[in-house]
């Protein structure tokens, strides 16, 4: 097993839709459940390991490394323009070694089932067979996830595929990930998005795919803010 010791934080994006409130706040910096979105991503991959995390800002940036500053293990990759999520980790390679890292959605919230997510993600990665190996989250059970499509279907042999035309999936991408640095070898320069890179692996055969056993949830826009801070809400005081 590859226990990936670096991480990535994706936090650079504007956040179009949870406007006005993107335009003074950061999205990865909008509080869930007693802190900001950003810091639940970062304890998950420092619980589960890693060294040191990398986060590439953008958009409102100042405020993300402020609120980061004196943190020894957390490094700031910052993008003078927005170079979307496969721009922005190609600009960080070389602070992300060699070795297969994590990388994480800054907008995502999960909570682990009968093992850590991260952990299991881990075990689930095989280098000799895998440049990436996503999380995946049935689309019945995700918390905030408006769309019925899905991104993924699986055969009785483990292997994934997109979504065909007038398809629906029953699994979506859970924003957790990790990656092979080798995978971007031949990216192209500036902007461009992890699909490219993920349908890069899928060509090839080599992009694995495990299925979260526990609860997860995202942020898209007001609403669905409201709604994953009332689901967290009405989980805790059933405590």
């Amino acid at each position: 097993m590859i226990r990936p010791t670096v991480g990535m934080v994706l936090a650079a994006g504007r956040g179009e839709r949870l406007r006005p409130l993107t335009d003074t706040i950061p999205k990865p910096m909008v509080p869930v459940v007693g802190k900001p979105l950003l810091d639940h991503a970062i304890d998950r991959l420092l619980a589960a390991g890693v060294e040191r995390v990398v986060v590439n800002v953008h958009h409102l940036g100042d405020q993300i490394a402020g609120h980061l500053r004196g943190r020894p293990e957390i490094v700031i990759s910052r993008e003078d323009t927005a170079l979307e999520t496969g721009g922005g980790v190609t600009q960080a390679l070389p602070l992300l070694g060699d070795e297969p890292f994590f990388a994480v959605n800054g907008d995502s919230l999960w909570l682990d089932g009968a093992a850590p997510a991260l952990d299991r993600l881990a075990a689930a990665f095989d280098p000799a067979r895998h440049d990436a190996m996503l999380l995946l989250q049935k689309t019945v059970s995700a918390v905030g996830y408006e769309q019925n499509r899905g991104d993924f279907l699986i055969d009785q042999a483990g292997k994934p595929r997109r979504v065909g035309s007038g398809e629906v999936a029953p699994y979506l991408y859970a924003g957790v990930q990790i990656l092979a640095p080798h995978l971007f070898a031949g990216a192209p320069p500036g902007a461009f998005s992890l699909n490219r890179i993920y349908d890069q692996a899928l060509a090839s055969g080599r992009l694995g795919v495990l299925v979260h056993d526990g609860e997860w949830y995202t942020v898209t826009d007001e609403a669905g803010l409201a709604e994953v801070r009332a689901q967290l809400d009405r989980r805790r005081s059933r405590r």
